[in-house]
């Protein structure tokens, strides 16, 4: 098989969905590792959204505050593992392969349901981060159309042969 260019846009297309892929990948795993992790039982913008105090809820739930650790190491191992499939998908396009139509479209389903899902409940709570939390939206979408739109054919060697 024949070198690819490097400079070929589909190639270029490619390398910029995988650093953005790449980059949301990474911020899955850090996300998933902070809920696992970090993050504590409720933040400040949960006792407003709650209309209550940390000690009220204490006083009338006292197990609450174990609860949301049980529920957040399950949700932060689901971020984390996403986020380890995106980076097989940032790595297979920084190895400029290009992928199916299908892909992309479970890909940008992924995204709708998880970053973006994040983000849209987040501004329902009105959370303190959900300005922050439209950036993975956005890198999302903008690494699935850099993808979408380096469908297209350039050989590339896998061979590792120069």
């Amino acid at each position: 098989m024949t070198r690819a260019d490097p400079h070929s846009p589909q190639l270029r297309l490619r390398h910029a969905a995988a650093g953005l892929l790449g980059a949301c990948a990474a911020y899955q795993l850090g996300l998933g590792a902070y809920f696992v992790v970090l993050r504590p039982p409720l933040l400040p913008e949960d006792l407003r959204f709650l209309g209550a105090t940390a000690q009220r809820l204490t006083e009338l739930l006292p197990r609450l505050e174990g609860w949301p650790d049980l529920v957040f190491a399950v949700l932060g191992g689901q971020m984390a593992a996403l986020g380890m499939l995106v980076a097989g998908v940032a790595l297979r396009l920084a190895q400029g392969k290009a992928m199916a139509m299908y892909e992309l479209l479970l890909l940008g389903l992924a995204g709708l349901i998880s970053v973006a899902g994040m983000s849209a409940v987040n501004f329902a709570l009105g959370s303190d981060f959900r300005w922050l939390l439209i950036l993975p939206v956005l890198a999302w979408a903008l690494g699935l159309a850099l993808a979408a739109l380096g469908r297209g054919e350039a050989p590339v060697d896998t061979t590792g042969r120069a």
